[in-house]
């Protein structure tokens, strides 16, 4: 007779090319079910609560607007890091060129007060050189002194940001500010450009999209973006090539660590208005997601960053309509990660029902 029926991993002949595009869409189906179980066990209706989480910010009034402003940054960021993962250099540090990004930037607004509308094209200048400041750092420790980038990169998103904690309870602090730690607001002519000229849509919520296409043909139509993929796939057969893993690891440090300082910048000279010590909810972190959510494609990296803003909105509403802490945010986020991971497992691996016969 039959024994009862379990369940076999084992490998495919290759990757599989439906499973690649799939294994997404079943983590963020696997996210919403185990997110709303979570829910049932904290008291509160998990079909009502997930509807909050995920559909409700997009049928509240401009909520497709604020999904936009939210999506930019971790766009730009995530475009950034497919890049550098596509060629297995490691920058866990956006956050800090984040950070980094927009005190330089927003150090040019508190300069130049006065200045014309020219000063916010300075602003975002100082801002892409401020992340790619932070960047090179990494890169100057893992070229120099084989330091493993992973913790560089993660250890001086610390340090920026107790910079920027400096900064803004100290020499920048807004005297009329009652105390708080922040900076005056910054000038009309040092604002995001506005599309449409009012509302919350700036012009990085425009550029961000056109930032991921130009990375896309990059990376693969030219041939520098030939290297980063064999450099990806087989560092051996890049160096036997001829492919400089060293300049390859710069640019990739430069071109993510610009992007996340851009970020930075149009994110406190468009919703914030100014620099505060709580410029970024995690946006730094939740462009990791991005990125192999996205598949480590610019263009992918587009729909993965509206649903971790998505995440960022939903947080906030089930705050305030279910009493949920804010937290709800990152345990969304997490669990995506850790399903995305174990979903990956069938790009290489297919489960069977195996049966076997015993007397």
């Amino acid at each position: 007779m039959p024994s009862p029926g379990f369940f076999k991993i084992e490998k495919r002949g290759g990757e599989s090319a439906f499973w690649r595009l799939a294994a997404p869409f079943l983590a963020v189906v696997l996210t919403a079910l185990i997110t709303g179980l979570i829910f049932a066990l904290m008291g509160r209706p998990p079909g009502r609560t997930v509807w909050v989480f995920l559909v409700s910010p997009l049928l509240a009034k401009g909520g497709l607007a604020a999904l936009a402003v939210k999506a930019a940054p971790l766009i730009m960021m995530g475009v950034g890091l497919s890049l550098a993962y596509r060629a297995n250099v490691w920058n866990i540090g956006t956050e800090g060129q984040f950070t980094l990004g927009a005190i330089c930037g927003g150090g040019v607004a508190l300069a130049l007060p006065d200045a014309g509308s020219w000063v916010f094209a300075l602003m975002a200048v100082c801002g892409v050189l401020g992340g790619m400041a932070g960047g090179a750092l990494v890169a100057v420790l893992r070229v120099k002194f084989n330091a493993n980038e992973i913790l560089t990169s993660l250890m001086l998103s610390y340090v920026f940001q107790y910079l920027l904690i400096y900064l803004v309870t100290g020499p920048w602090r807004d005297p009329q500010g009652f105390g708080f730690p922040q900076t005056p607001l910054f000038s009309d002519a040092a604002s995001a450009p506005k599309l449409g000229g009012s509302g919350n849509l700036h012009l990085g919520v425009l550029l961000a999209p056109l930032l991921a296409v130009a990375l896309w043909i990059m990376l693969e139509k030219s041939f520098l973006g030939f290297q980063f993929r064999v450099l990806g796939q087989s560092p051996r057969a890049a160096r036997f090539a001829g492919f400089s893993e060293a300049s390859l690891v710069w640019i990739a440090m430069l071109v993510s660590g610009g992007l996340a300082g851009l970020a930075g910048l149009f994110e406190v000279a468009g919703p914030v208005g100014q620099l505060t010590t709580k410029i970024s909810p995690g946006y730094g972190f939740a462009a990791i997601i991005v990125a192999f959510l996205g598949r480590l494609n610019p263009l992918g990296a587009v729909a993965a960053g509206l649903l971790l803003a998505l995440s960022f909105l939903g947080g906030d509403a089930a705050q305030i309509e279910l009493g949920l802490p804010r937290a709800v945010t990152g345990i969304f986020q997490g669990i995506l990660l850790f399903t995305l991971l174990a979903c990956d497992v069938l790009l290489a691996h297919r489960v069977v029902w195996r049966r076997q016969r015993v007397a």
